[in-house]
C-alpha cells in the first residue's frame, strides 16, 4: 500500500463512527466482558463470605477490597499515564484473571476459609485501583476525539448489560456448583477481555501531547495531573459539580431506598421495580448520547439535568405508592443519568490523553472513595428524622452541582466536538 493510500484509509477510519469501527467494537467487547467478570466476581465473593463466616464477617471481606481501591486509586492513574492505558489495562485483567482462578480451584479442592477471600478481596482491589484509571483514559488511545462522546453512551450501555446479565449469571454459577463454579465463570469472562485487548489499535499520543518529562517521578507527576485539574476552566469547577451530585445521589439511591422501602411496606420486590426504573432510565440516556453521538450545549444541559434530577430526587420520598416511585426512579436515571454521561463526556473530551489516566482517578476517587462515605451518615439521619427531610438535603446538596456547572462560564459554555 503506498503512503497516500495509506493516509487515505487512516482517514476513512478516522470519519467512520465508532459504533461502526470495528476498534472501538473490539475495545467494547472486552470490557463488557471484563464488567461482566466483575459483577459475578462480587456475587461469588459475597456469597462465599457469608458460607463461610458471619454478616459481620463478610462485611468485613467486602470492605478489605474496596480500601486499597480507595487508597491507591491516585497512584493507579500515575501508572496508567506512565504505562499507557491498554498495557496496564491488559496486565491488570491478566492479574485478576489468574487471581479468581486461583481461588475458583482452591475453593474446589478444600475450604480454606475467610482469609483466603479476604487475600483475593485485597489483590483485587489492589488491582482495581490500577486497572480503573487506565480503563478511562484507554477510549482516547481507541477512537477520535470527535467520537468520544458516543463511546462514552456505549460504554454505559456495555455497564447496564454487564449489570443485568453478570449478576444472574453469577447466581446461575452458585446453584450450580457453588461459589467455586462462580468464580471460575468470573475468571473466564474476565480471560475473554485479554484477546480481544490485545487486538485493539491504540493511537499515538498528538505532537507535544506528552505532558511529563523522561525525569520526572511518579511523585511528580501526581502533582502535575492535580494542578492540571484545578487550573482548567473545564475539569476544576466539573469535579466539583461530580463531588455534589454524588454525594447528593449515592446514600438516597441505596441506603436510603432500602429504608424508604422498609417503611413504606414495599419489601424487596418493590425495592427492585424502583431500581429496575432507575436503571430504565440510565439505559436510555445512554442510548440517546451513543446514538446521538454529541448534544448542543453540553455544559448547559448537564447542569440543567442535575438541577432537574435532585428535585426528582427530592420527590422519591413523598411519592405514595411503589408505581409512582418506579415512575419517578425512571425520571431519576433518565435526568441523573444524562448528567452523568454529558459529565463523563466532557471529562473525556476536555482532558489532554497525557492526563486521562489521572484525571479518572480523581473522578474514581470521588464516586468509590468520598460519595460512599455518605452512606452511614445519611442512614443515622433517617433514623434519627425519617426518609423525608434526608431526602430532601441530599437533593439540595446534588442541586449544588448544578449550581456550580451554570456558575463556572468555562464549564457552563463547554461543547462536546462535532
Amino acid at each position: 500500500m503506498t503512503t497516500a493510500s495509506a493516509i487515505s484509509a487512516g482517514e476513512r477510519a478516522a470519519e467512520r463512527p465508532a459504533h461502526r469501527d470495528g476498534n472501538v467494537l473490539r475495545w467494547l467487547a472486552a470490557y463488557t466482558a471484563s464488567m461482566m467478570g466483575d459483577n459475578v466476581y462480587y456475587l461469588a465473593l459475597s456469597w462465599a463470605a457469608i458460607r463461610a463466616g458471619s454478616p459481620a464477617q463478610a462485611g468485613v471481606v467486602m470492605a478489605v477490597g474496596a480500601l486499597p481501591r480507595a487508597l491507591l486509586m491516585l497512584g493507579g492513574g500515575v501508572i496508567a499515564d506512565r504505562l499507557g492505558p491498554r498495557r496496564v489495562v491488559i496486565g491488570s485483567d491478566a492479574v485478576r484473571c489468574a487471581a479468581v482462578l486461583a481461588v475458583a480451584a482452591l475453593l474446589w479442592l478444600a475450604s480454606p476459609g475467610l482469609w483466603l477471600l479476604a487475600l483475593l478481596a485485597l489483590v483485587f482491589g489492589t488491582v482495581d485501583a490500577v486497572f480503573m484509571p487506565a480503563v478511562g483514559a484507554l477510549p482516547a488511545r481507541v477512537t477520535s476525539r470527535d467520537q468520544l462522546a458516543r463511546v462514552q453512551g456505549m460504554r454505559g450501555l456495555a455497564i447496564r448489560f454487564a449489570s443485568v446479565v453478570g449478576a444472574p449469571l453469577g447466581g446461575l454459577g452458585v446453584a450450580l456448583g457453588g461459589a467455586a463454579a462462580a468464580f471460575g465463570c468470573a475468571g473466564l469472562l474476565i480471560a475473554v477481555s485479554l484477546p480481544l485487548l490485545l487486538s485493539v489499535r491504540i493511537r499515538d499520543l498528538p505532537q507535544g501531547d506528552t505532558a511529563d518529562t523522561a525525569d520526572s517521578t511518579p511523585w511528580r507527576d501526581l502533582v502535575a495531573g492535580l494542578r492540571y485539574i484545578r487550573r482548567h476552566r473545564v475539569l476544576g469547577p466539573l469535579m466539583l459539580a461530580i463531588v455534589f451530585g454524588d454525594l447528593g445521589f449515592v446514600a438516597p439511591l441505596n441506603v436510603g431506598l432500602a429504608l424508604l422501602a422498609d417503611q413504606r411496606g414495599w419489601g424487596a420486590s418493590g425495592m427492585g421495580w424502583v431500581l429496575a426504573g432507575f436503571g430504565t432510565g440510565a439505559g436510555a440516556a445512554s442510548l440517546l448520547l451513543a446514538v446521538r453521538g454529541r448534544l448542543p450545549h453540553a455544559g448547559h444541559v448537564a447542569a440543567y439535568m442535575i438541577l432537574a434530577g435532585s428535585v426528582a430526587i427530592g420527590a422519591l420520598a413523598f411519592v405514595p405508592s411503589v408505581v409512582a416511585a418506579a415512575s419517578v426512579a425512571v425520571l431519576i436515571g433518565l435526568l441523573v443519568g444524562l448528567s452523568g454521561a454529558l459529565c463523563g463526556a466532557l471529562l473525556q473530551t476536555q482532558t489532554d490523553p497525557a492526563y486521562l489516566g489521572r484525571v479518572t482517578a480523581v473522578g474514581g476517587l470521588i464516586s468509590l472513595g468520598f460519595a460512599p462515605l455518605s452512606m452511614p451518615l445519611s442512614a443515622a439521619a433517617i433514623g434519627a428524622w425519617g426518609t423525608g427531610p434526608v431526602f430532601v438535603v441530599s437533593a439540595a446538596v446534588c442541586g449544588l452541582g448544578g449550581v456550580v456547572a451554570l456558575a463556572a462560564p468555562g464549564l457552563r459554555r463547554a461543547e462536546l466536538p462535532r
